[in-house]
């Protein structure tokens, strides 16, 4: 790909300059002169030369532009007049990232930063999902549908509680109540995790000023209030540094060490568990692997989602509890 955003300017220039039918065939002179103006500084023969070649040839742009060079008028020309390098296709790992980036960027179209450029998103989104369907309907590529995010309405006003230091009030319906509890809550920080949004604050009810994590789908209302607090030191690198996915236990963080099957440590070596995670061992009877993470949810839930291709090692207790739940798995099942 391009080493950087001027490069993929210039692409576009001379792209635009080949395609222009009112104008004669462009020399080389002329499409420096093209491209310098666009540009608004001097771009060296050098290097639209260079830009012609990578056109043509780079296997990493996928471009392979037509482009002919007639010697007699000294002219440069797309062979096939309705070649265009916005016409050419992306490919199917392009094409997921862009489906995961505007998917979410259409989610928060309530929020200024992206309101600013609502008509250009909409407009690659439109496209993107003309691509997506075509490669579908030829039977190339299949994407899930990722849901919505349930709770990203209330994101804009959590952001400006947040950066007005202003408290809020909201119900909060969890899970082991059967009714929502009432939090004066000092806001934070967001934070997004497994296709839900958090957000991390102290309650102002809550013993011990202790920090407490809302998940947004379960907000049933926010309310503004005209109360604001102190700042505080919140570092969310700091605070989440030690922990896999958005629960933070208050105790130290320990030494976990993994020993994962051969195969399954293909995976866990290319998608590293956590930042901290260091191969041990690994060879044809295993990936060994240590991690130095606080033991939470989260990470017994991935632990427990490979099955029996892991086995904890140390701590003995993350052992017991992996063992106590693979037990009342196994009855399930008797």
């Amino acid at each position: 790909m391009p080493k950087n955003k001027d490069a993929l300017s210039r692409y576009r220039w001379l792209d635009e300059r080949f395609r222009n039918k009112r104008l004669p065939k462009p020399s080389l002179e002329d499409l420096v002169e093209f491209v310098s103006d666009k540009m608004d500084k001097t771009i060296a023969v050098r290097t639209i030369q260079k830009d012609i070649e990578d056109m043509r040839n780079d296997a990493e742009l996928n471009y392979f532009a037509p482009i002919i060079y007639d010697r007699s008028k000294r002219a440069y020309y797309y062979s096939d007049e309705n070649f265009s390098i916005s016409n050419s296709p992306i490919d199917e790992a392009d094409l997921q990232g862009l489906e995961v980036a505007i998917g979410i960027l259409e989610q928060f179209r309530s929020l200024p930063v992206i309101q600013r450029f609502e008509d250009a998103i909409l407009k690659i989104a439109a496209s993107l999902k003309m691509n997506r369907q075509q490669l579908e309907n030829r039977g190339l590529i299949k994407f899930s549908r990722g849901s919505q995010y349930k709770g990203a309405e209330l994101i804009p006003e959590i952001v400006d509680a947040i950066k007005n230091l202003e408290v809020i009030r909201i119900a909060y319906q969890s899970f082991d109540r059967s009714e929502p509890k009432e939090h004066w809550v000092e806001p934070y920080h967001l934070r997004e995790y497994n296709h839900r949004f958090y957000l991390i604050g102290k309650s102002q009810k809550a013993k011990g000023g202790t920090l407490l994590t809302f998940a947004l789908d379960r907000v049933v209302k926010l309310w503004p209030t005209d109360k604001h607090f102190d700042e505080k030191n919140f570092d969310d690198a700091s605070y989440f540094q030690h922990a896999i996915g958005i629960t933070v236990s208050e105790g130290e963080p320990e030494e976990i060490i993994l020993s994962y099957t051969p195969h399954q440590g293909k995976y866990v070596k290319t998608q590293p568990l956590h930042p901290s995670q260091e191969i041990l061992k690994d060879d044809e009877e295993e990936c060994r692997i240590r991690l130095n993470i606080v033991v939470n949810h989260e990470l017994v839930m991935l632990l427990l989602s490979s099955g029996s291709r892991v086995k904890v090692i140390q701590p003995q207790h993350l052992a017991d509890r992996i063992r106590q739940e693979a037990t009342e798995m196994l009855k399930k099942y008797q």
